[in-house]
């Protein structure tokens, strides 16, 4: 941990073009901090890094432990079942934190939306619903209740929140509205504020699931309307943020709908058009993008498990989400570890997705 940590001071010398260091590496190739710490890691550790897992319990145990240590997994989601007030909450984040035996700090997430999607309301004071934000008309208000999110959610230990919604016109109250170009706005003022208190943020869920008519959590459902339509109605927050705002700052997750126009086959998480095509290559996404829980019905339901991460990876994903069960964890880890063994996924394809990760990780 701390070679990582002084491997990425010299990475921010470097980007505030340090005189210094500048001085000091005048005749010797430059030092690239990303690439140093990426040669320290073994092939399981890199595997590790590449998902976000759930667990059960208030207080740290040997499942938690050992999944950690076995697994090196990178990231931790946080819900209800974790979370009985602000000491305790900070105190697991903490006891995570030092029972991993990692080159990288964790990332923690939760789902802070406001409104109904929102955890610890019990005791931490809950952001009114982007619908109920968008109804103000005021843009600003976005920005104040994610800077709210932002120090709540800090005080509890955590480092990322898996918001804003970005999608426009979902019928839930999680969307910031039913306009393309206001839902972009307030989306906008919301990444500002995330990025005034330096906390980490994610766009969701690509490429918007506000035309979804089935919940993903129980079964697929298909968009079908064309390209040009999703240009005009569903993609504009996601490219607003992507024009205006550094790609290292935040994640983009990636829903499970199928998206005829784009690919009537895979849902987008397993979609390499949506992910590589869509999002890398046409919009210029620089940074990490998670799917969406590997354990909904909408995916879970029509790939086997072992396939699921092996197919995420292929289409241009960085992070498998899985929630809930230990037993799936590991398959979906085993099955992206035994794919690079047998070569059917590049180490340097793996390596692709840690080097976004450890951007995303030096904001830590």
């Amino acid at each position: 941990m701390k070679k990582f940590f002084t491997l990425l001071i010299v990475l921010v010398l470097f980007a505030a073009g340090c005189n210094t260091v500048k001085e000091v590496q005048a005749d010797v190739a430059p030092v690239d901090p990303v690439e140093n710490i990426l040669r320290t890691m073994t092939l399981e550790e890199k595997v590790g890094q590449m998902m976000m897992v759930g667990f059960y319990g208030t207080e740290i145990n040997d499942d938690v432990i050992y999944s950690l240590n076995a697994f090196h997994f990178g990231g931790i989601i946080f819900f209800d079942r974790n979370l009985e007030n602000v000491a305790q909450s900070k105190k697991l984040a903490n006891d995570i934190s030092a029972a991993a035996n990692q080159k990288l700090p964790l990332l923690f997430a939760i789902d802070e939306e406001g409104g109904r999607v929102a955890r610890g309301r019990a005791f931490l004071e809950v952001a009114p619903s982007q619908e109920e934000i968008g109804l103000s008309g005021d843009p600003e208000l976005a920005k104040y209740w994610a800077r709210h999110n932002a120090t709540i959610l800090r005080s509890i230990g955590m480092n990322i929140n898996l918001a804003p919604v970005a999608d426009v016109g979902s019928r839930d109250t999680r969307s910031f509205g039913d306009n393309a170009q206001t839902v972009a706005n307030f989306v906008d003022a919301a990444a500002n504020g995330y990025e005034s208190e330096n906390f980490l943020y994610t766009l969701k869920h690509f490429p918007g699931i506000g035309k979804s008519k089935i919940d993903p959590h129980k079964e697929v459902s298909s968009v079908e309307v064309d390209k040009a339509t999703l240009d005009a109605e569903d993609l504009p927050p996601f490219k607003q943020i992507l024009r205006g705002h550094d790609h290292s700052n935040f994640m983009i997750m990636v829903g499970h709908l199928k998206y005829d126009a784009l690919d009537p086959v895979n849902s987008a998480s397993l979609s390499p058009a949506v992910m590589t095509g869509l999002l890398r290559n046409e919009l210029g996404f620089q940074g990490v993008v998670i799917t969406d829980d590997l354990e909904m019905g909408a995916i879970k339901n029509h790939v086997d498990l072992a396939t699921l991460g092996v197919k995420m990876v292929l289409a241009g994903g960085d992070v498998a989400l899985v929630c809930h069960n230990y037993e799936s964890q590991q398959v979906v880890y085993n099955g992206i570890l035994e794919a690079v063994k047998r070569g059917e996924i590049s180490e340097e394809r793996i390596n692709e997705s840690v080097r976004r990760i450890i951007r995303l990780k030096a904001h830590l």
